[in-house]
């Protein structure tokens, strides 16, 4: 596969005056390059955290020089509480930014661009998001927006079609894609199709057939104080913040709390085919169960993953995109379903014609990593650019919101952050072999094909590891 790099015009005009004025440097002019410094620790920032009487935890993180504030609520609420209406809980959040308290949409847009910020609002498994970030001037009324946005949303049905379509076209485009198809069959082989990680699209159907009234219904029955986080970044004056929250979120009802939805899965190796009849490349996911975030082995594998293929300088990206040429943009990377549920998953897009000599590759750098620990230097440069990319996602105030909120989401102690930089760099390479024998077993692999399985299949029956294996035709 190729992909060309196309410049603008501006900029080949650029680069040729540029080449034309001034002499072209040897190689040898250049000074050599400055020795890569050992990477920083990251401390969390002075905060405070306390309660409210109604469940609601506020926590103020003093932080950075820039006159900006962010904002931001965590009600615990998501798709985990869909139950049979999949996205529900996206079209409800949608809805929060179409009118609330006094407000119309518009004016909700208005008044936050007035402050220096956009309203934002954002859905995962387990929390709904609003988030703005304003000048410090406006830090408090942002809250009070917030709090309106969340609390008082007014549901126009006049703009429920609008935004239900706009899902609707939204979920059209994904489901025809052969990345989104191969994540569906990937997680309903974990999870099955009726656990709510199972459920990663709703049917046109469902989302024609959703009300305004159902959006209301889930507000009433999700939505409350009682195991909601409040975060406030950045600068503002304590004291005026404090009394701003009390105002805007102090009788807010406690609501009925977080909901758990407790995931099994068995590690069978599963082989499961999507056929895409003339299809120019295979989409590719592997996949194995891997160490609850926060628990033992974590960081390992996080390590682990980096150099097997989690950055532009791992294993296998160099292996099948470098030397072989078989990818444009392979990687792999470990995702939290839950506190207790995580998987390492590999993906790419190959030629159809490679497919098979792809997974070959692939599966020789797991065996490789398994059976001989990486050296001093590809270790070192593992926890150098995990580090690295740690401490710059925390480098301002959405960024620490972001990770703390996240934390807390997934259960992690507050002390988790600080120890993560010390605990990257303590890993060996012999953790990382044995990180890699314990949690890659390849007998008990996850492995999904979309492609056109005519060229395909008899390239994926020709592998020893898949030898014995049930292939699966589904459709997603």
């Amino acid at each position: 596969m190729t992909r060309r790099l196309t410049f603008g015009l501006a900029g080949v005009l650029s680069a040729a005056l540029l080449a034309s004025a001034a002499p072209v440097l040897a190689q040898s002019a250049y000074p050599p390059m400055p020795a890569v410094g050992a990477p920083k620790p990251f401390s969390l920032p002075q905060m405070e955290t306390y309660t409210l009487r109604n469940g609601l935890q506020v926590t103020l993180i003093p932080y950075g020089l820039t006159p900006k504030t962010v904002v931001s609520l965590r009600v615990p609420t998501g798709n985990i509480d869909d139950g049979a209406d999949t996205w529900i809980a996206d079209l409800t959040a949608d809805m929060l930014r179409e009118g609330a308290g006094s407000r119309s949409g518009p004016q909700l847009a208005q008044a936050a661009a007035s402050m220096g910020g956009g309203l934002q609002t954002s859905v995962n498994q387990f929390e709904t998001g609003v988030s703005i970030n304003v000048l410090s001037e406006h830090g408090p009324a942002a809250v009070g927006l917030i709090s309106d946005v969340a609390r008082r949303p007014t549901f126009p049905a006049s703009e429920f079609g609008r935004v239900r379509d706009g899902r609707a076209r939204q979920v059209a485009v994904a489901r025809s894609t052969p990345g989104s198809q191969a994540d569906v069959a990937l997680a309903q082989a974990q999870y099955g199709a009726d656990h709510p990680y199972g459920r990663v699209f709703p049917t046109d159907a469902q989302l024609a057939g959703f009300t305004v009234e159902q959006a209301k219904a889930f507000h009433a029955a999700n939505y409350g104080a009682r195991g909601a986080r409040l975060y406030v970044a950045g600068q503002f004056d304590t004291a005026a913040m404090k009394a701003a929250i009390e105002q805007a979120f102090g009788d807010w009802a406690p609501g009925d709390g977080p909901t758990a939805a407790p995931a099994t899965r068995d590690t069978p190796m599963q082989v499961l085919l999507v056929d895409r009849p003339g299809a120019a490349q295979s989409t590719l996911r592997l996949a194995f169960p891997a160490p609850a975030i926060g628990g033992q082995d974590d960081l390992e594998m996080r390590v682990t993953n980096t150099l097997l293929g989690g950055s532009f300088n791992s294993r296998i990206t160099k292996n099948i995109r470098e030397a072989k040429g078989y990818t444009y943009s392979p990687g792999s990377g470990l995702a939290y379903e839950d506190p207790q549920e995580t998987s390492w998953v590999f993906n790419a897009d190959v030629t159809t014609a490679v497919t098979g000599e792809s997974l070959k590759e692939v599966f020789g750098e797991i065996r490789r990593l398994q059976t001989e620990a990486p050296s001093a230097a590809e270790n070192a440069g593992a926890k150098t650019y995990l580090s690295g990319i740690f401490v710059l996602s925390n480098a301002n105030a959405p960024g620490i919101v972001g990770q703390l909120a996240y934390s807390d989401m997934m259960g992690l102690p507050r002390g988790w952050m600080d120890g993560y930089v010390p605990g990257v760099l303590a890993v060996t390479p012999a953790e990382m072999e044995a990180a890699a024998a314990a949690h890659l077993p390849l007998d008990k692999m996850t492995l999904v094909v979309v492609g056109d399985l005519a060229t395909v299949r008899p390239q994926l029956e020709a592998l020893p590891e898949l030898q014995g294996a049930t292939m699966q035709v589904v459709t997603p």
